[in-house]
């Protein structure tokens, strides 16, 4: 036990209970509870509303299609290469996608492709760091540690929210 104090809290969203958790630095995990990376906390963490209250509000506000940009503090834990990955993430617009090789090309890594996937998929901070938003070379769907139809979730109430149609009706349709 290293000493540090670890708390976690859960949030219900539209694709099932996320769990976060975080240290005194900031968030520092996102799992889902589904998908291939379920996990559960350490018994020595605290189930703790407060130090998680704004992440939970800002993912609240994603969620609703009010949020576009998430300002936390975070702390998520990897190698140097992983890090570099992850804070590329960040810089993908919302509602945008890149591909893995774009995502080496980035990080001035353009024959890393894939240490890059294999760093995008341990990304602790899903939608915070929007590992979603990375998508084969050939606009096709791959793999995502909350499950493809998570995925594909986020990346349409993305799509929906940058037309301004939160509704799933295209803005094509309503326009006159």
């Amino acid at each position: 036990m290293s000493g540090e104090t670890i708390w976690y809290d859960e949030l219900q969203t539209p694709i099932g209970v996320l769990r976060l958790v975080a240290d005194e630095v900031g968030l520092r995990e996102i799992w889902f509870s589904t998908g291939r990376h379920q996990r559960s906390p350490r018994t020595e963490w605290m189930r703790a509303a407060e130090p998680l209250a704004r992440a939970k509000q800002q993912l609240e506000e994603y969620f609703a299609g009010e949020r576009q940009h998430f300002d936390l503090a975070l702390h998520p834990l990897g190698t140097p290469f992983q890090t570099q990955v992850w804070w590329e993430l960040s810089r993908i617009p919302y509602g945008a996608t890149i591909s893995y090789g774009e995502l080496a090309r980035r990080i001035e890594q353009p024959l890393a492709v894939r240490a890059v996937g294999a760093a995008n998929g341990r990304n602790p901070l899903p939608i915070v760091l929007p590992c979603h938003r990375v998508i084969g070379a050939n606009g096709s769907l791959t793999g995502f540690g909350g499950g493809l139809p998570t995925k594909r979730f986020l990346l349409s109430l993305e799509g929906r929210v940058a037309e301004g149609d939160l509704f799933g009706v295209p803005s094509r349709i309503i326009a006159h």
